[in-house]
């Protein structure tokens, strides 16, 4: 569990980070705030019905990266789709502000765990650390 807190940790702080998918042969990058721990497995959340969400489900590898003004993380893997209605509401418990558009009983409302992934944690004076999970 340490391993992944500090995964989530550096993610959390950093406020944004930017979720990379591919669409088609083309990449698509766009910014992501919202990161859980659920179940000791990082999880993201978004809307079934972004092009995100068909890109992941075309294609469940992605990479996540991140930047908190002086160190940077990356972290790739691949994402599964948790329908669990306790999964969801945990998200949104831990991010009351979706509540309005969010709900864990609709069907839009989608949470994506990394099944395995790994992390760099780099900077410019520092040996890169790797986390893989």
């Amino acid at each position: 569990m340490f391993i992944m807190n500090r995964v989530y940790e550096f993610l959390k702080n950093s406020g944004t980070y930017y979720l990379a998918t591919i669409d088609g042969d083309q990449p698509r990058v766009r910014p992501f705030g919202t990161v859980d721990i659920f179940e000791d497995k990082l999880y993201i959340q978004t809307g079934k019905s972004k092009d995100v969400s068909k890109q992941i489900r075309d294609n469940p590898n992605v990479e996540i990266c991140a930047f908190n003004g002086e160190k940077w993380i990356r972290v790739s893997g691949t994402l599964i789709r948790d329908d669990r209605r306790e999964a969801k509401a945990h998200m949104l418990e831990n991010y009351p502000e979706l509540q309005a558009m969010y709900s864990p009983d609709d069907d839009n409302t989608e949470v994506l765990y990394f099944s395995s992934g790994t992390a760099v944690i780099s900077s410019f004076t520092e040996e890169p650390i790797v986390i893989n999970f």
